[in-house]
Formats: structure tokens, C-alpha cells, sequence
């Protein structure tokens, strides 16, 4: 049974306010971040042996076993077919496993007591306790997490939702597994995946449910780019053609009244006027025989005239 201890207040009373602050400054950024981030109600799975001073080092004490659990990968962008099979992966033992949940709540009900006397009076010694806890905590739900993660993967094979993406499926999965994980009671003698397995059901059935309501009212999938006019592209486009088209007859007519140079100079700068490829000043200047500095000159000059005889042109 999840037993809960609620603080009012971690940080204590607003007497000692000036001074908490001053000592919360003086740590290191991490360790000011991972105090801050303890939440002010602590859920715990109860159990006789909390209460007795051995369980302490039984879980946590040199002589505890260490169990490695394999780290769990899956990236979103990766087919489901392309998955890791969960049975590649090393299974926990019963002993393990009840080790492990013995381990995540010992350490949740420790926390719970102190950030519970922190509620009632702020002390600086407190806090390294509260953080030695809470990274157990931490460590302890992460590792009970990829333990267990093939189980979400195995579920979302298995149920095969066709309203709903398989990645959406696996995060929801992904929730409702931690969620088991902070209310499963390890002393009732179940395994974890029987309770586990049942919570990720229940919450793809949810999914599938709120997915088939929400597409009953919005029966077409909303496309930003289809709703999107393209009425200012196209207008934008034509108005490119057609001031292309103005510029080629000026060129061509020689209604600006360009040199031979510059003509040659504009033209294979913008390849108009018969020519098909931009070159640059330094190309154009070996083309016409002059300096790179002395072609942007001539080009500077040539565009000049040509905007006073294109601004002329009725739009």
C-alpha cells in the first residue's frame, strides 16, 4: 500500500529564509538543482523492515549484491521490427527484482522522513542526507525502468493499435510503466510484469479510446502545409517573371543606352542577354579585359541606368 508524506514547505520556516539561501548558494550548481527538484510529497510502498536499523545496510551496505541491468535504447526514428528482441536482453531474478523494489522504497521512505523534519525546520545538515537519498531514489527508478522497458515494446507488438502510431503507443506504455513501478508492492509475492503488463494495457486501451473520440470530431488529420495558401508565392513568382522579362527587353533593345562593355559586363554577371552562366567579377574581368574592381565599377553603373529606365516601365 503507497503510503505519502507531505511537506508544507521544504525549505522551512520564512525566519531562517535569508540564511537557507545563503547555504543553498554556496553549493554546487547540480547539487542546488537536485534539491531544489525534490518534490514536497514523498509516495513510498511501506514494508515491516523499513523500520529496522539493519535493513540500511542489508540494501545499501557493502555486502549488498550488485546487480547490473542492461541499459535500455530505443530511438523513436527506428521501425518496431528493427527493435532489439527483448529476450536478447539478461532477465532479473525473482531475488533481484524484489531486491531492487526493496532498495526504491527503503530509499523513497527515508526521503520521506527527512524532507518532512526539513518542512518543519531547516537544517544544513540535513541537506547532504536528503540528496544521498533522493540519487538513490533516482538510481533506483531508473534501473527498475530498464529492467522493464521490453515489456512496453512487448505489449505494443502484441495489442498492434492501427488508429495510433506505434512510437505514440510506446510512450504511453512508457508512463504507465513507471507508474507501475512507484505503486507496485513487492511483499504481496507477484512479479512485476503480471501487475506491469495489466497497467500498460490498460493504459494503451485509454490511448486507443481518447484516439477514436478525437477522430470522430476532427475526422481529417490537420495538414499545416495543405491549409497554407500559396497565393503570395505564385503572385511573388509571376512578378519575377515578368520584371525578367522587362529587364530582357531593355537589355536587348538597349533602351538603357549601354556600352558595348557594359552590356557584355551585365550580361555574364546575371547571365541575360544570350548568356547562360553566371561568372564572377574576377571571370568577367579576364572576359573583357579588365581589372576585378574596375568590372564592379562598370556594373554599378550599367544597373543604375538600368533601374531609371525599368522604373519608367508601367507595373
Amino acid at each position: 500500500m503507497a503510503t505519502t508524506t507531505a511537506a508544507p514547505r521544504k525549505h522551512g520556516t520564512s525566519s531562517s529564509r535569508r540564511d537557507q539561501e545563503r547555504f543553498l548558494a554556496s553549493l554546487s550548481r547540480g547539487d542546488r538543482n537536485l534539491y531544489e527538484s525534490i518534490p514536497d510529497e514523498i509516495d513510498y510502498v511501506a514494508h515491516p523492515d523499513y523500520r529496522l536499523t539493519r535493513t540500511e545496510e542489508e540494501l545499501f551496505g557493502p555486502a549488498a549484491e550488485i546487480i547490473r541491468i542492461a541499459q535500455w535504447r530505443h530511438f523513436p526514428e527506428v521501425h518496431e521490427d528493427a527493435m532489439v528482441s527483448p529476450k536478447a536482453r539478461p532477465q532479473l531474478t525473482r531475488e533481484q527484482e524484489v531486491l531492487l523494489f526493496k532498495r526504491y522504497n527503503y530509499a523513497r521512505y527515508r526521503l520521506a522522513i527527512l524532507v518532512s523534519a526539513q518542512a518543519k525546520r531547516f537544517s544544513r545538515r540535513r541537506v547532504p542526507e536528503m540528496l544521498r537519498w533522493y540519487r538513490r531514489v533516482l538510481r533506483g527508478r531508473a534501473d527498475l525502468a530498464s529492467a522493464n522497458m521490453a515489456l512496453v515494446v512487448a505489449m505494443g507488438k502484441r495489442t498492434r493499435i492501427n488508429t495510433v502510431e506505434f512510437v505514440e503507443l510506446v510512450s504511453e506504455g512508457n508512463m504507465a510503466l513507471l507508474r507501475a513501478i512507484d505503486k507496485f508492492d513487492v511483499s504481496r509475492g507477484f512479479k512485476f510484469s503480471t501487475y506491469a503488463c495489466r497497467a500498460i494495457l490498460k493504459a494503451f486501451s485509454r490511448l486507443a479510446t481518447k484516439t477514436g473520440n478525437y477522430r470522430q470530431h476532427f475526422p481529417t488529420e490537420f495538414v499545416p502545409e495543405m491549409e497554407r495558401s500559396d497565393e503570395d508565392d505564385r503572385r511573388h513568382q509571376h512578378q519575377r517573371e515578368l520584371a525578367i522579362e522587362d529587364l530582357q527587353r531593355v537589355i536587348t533593345c538597349n533602351l538603357a543606352e549601354l556600352s558595348d562593355v557594359e552590356r557584355r559586363v551585365v550580361g555574364a554577371r546575371f547571365a541575360v542577354d544570350g548568356h547562360r552562366q553566371i561568372g564572377t567579377l574576377e571571370e568577367v574581368g579576364r572576359m573583357v579585359g579588365l581589372s576585378k574592381e574596375r568590372v564592379r565599377q562598370v556594373q554599378n553603373g550599367a544597373l543604375a541606368k538600368l533601374r531609371n529606365v525599368l522604373s519608367e516601365i508601367p507595373g
